[in-house]
């Protein structure tokens, strides 16, 4: 891909190796629940679906398994990794603290129009999901809203550190969607950020995010507590 080119999200996407797009297309299969928890495939299966060699293969598997997404068994491929209730309290504990510090150096940046105009993009498109109760179309949004606001901190290397945490959240977030309530508060707590950043309030922006953060963390925990007992019992 092309530096100038852009992804499904408008993003624009710095240009891709061999390994990075093998790395992505499995981390995507995961990420979506596509290739749920359990599912092996050995390397030849995944060269053979991606059309690549075995030697981006290995490497990307091995970046995956550094994500904790996958186990790599040499000669036999890979098996999808679960994720526990305890997961989502470590990533969770570390994507707070980031993104707190993002929103605070947002908070205290002299921001343009045009810096704006993407939070509010992305918190017109979380209204207009919430209101039609399509969570899915919401957690795109959501994932919008972040990565933009964790942009606006000029930071490459916290921007970095974030992106590599994201991924491990949006799998559990997505693994619990169909069975969550509709976001209202979490879209509320949205706005009152961006609010928060306008005034330059940074130790505001950095309270409400934390706070923010915090509740999913819960809720999502609870979510999977009840979803395993469910399990349990059938």
């Amino acid at each position: 891909m092309k530096p100038d080119n852009k992804g499904s999200n408008g993003r624009k996407q710095p240009k891709k190796t061999l390994v990075d797009h093998v790395y992505h297309e499995i981390q995507n299969r995961i990420l979506y629940n596509i290739w749920g928890t359990g599912y092996q495939a050995l390397e030849q299966e995944l060269c053979e679906e991606l059309g690549v060699s075995r030697t981006p293969v290995r490497e990307a598997l091995i970046r995956l398994q550094r994500d904790g997404l996958v186990n790599v068994v040499p000669r036999h491929g890979m098996r999808v990794l679960p994720i526990s209730a305890t997961d989502i309290q470590q990533i969770y504990q570390i994507l707070t603290s980031l993104e707190s510090l993002a929103v605070e150096l947002a908070a205290a940046r002299e921001l343009s129009a045009r810096d704006y105009k993407s939070l509010d993009t992305a918190l017109k498109a979380m209204k207009i999901a919430q209101d039609a109760s399509d969570l899915k179309a919401w957690a795109q949004a959501d994932e919008d809203f972040h990565y933009h606001l964790v942009a606006l901190s000029a930071n490459r290397i916290l921007i970095e550190l974030v992106d590599s945490f994201w991924g491990r959240a949006q799998r559990a977030r997505l693994t619990m969607l169909s069975i969550r309530n509709n976001p209202i508060n979490s879209t509320q707590d949205h706005a009152k950020i961006v609010d928060a950043i306008r005034r330059g309030d940074s130790a505001r922006a950095r309270e409400l995010i934390e706070g923010h953060r915090k509740r999913g963390a819960s809720d999502l925990t609870e979510l999977m507590e009840k979803h395993l007992n469910i399990l349990q019992l059938s």
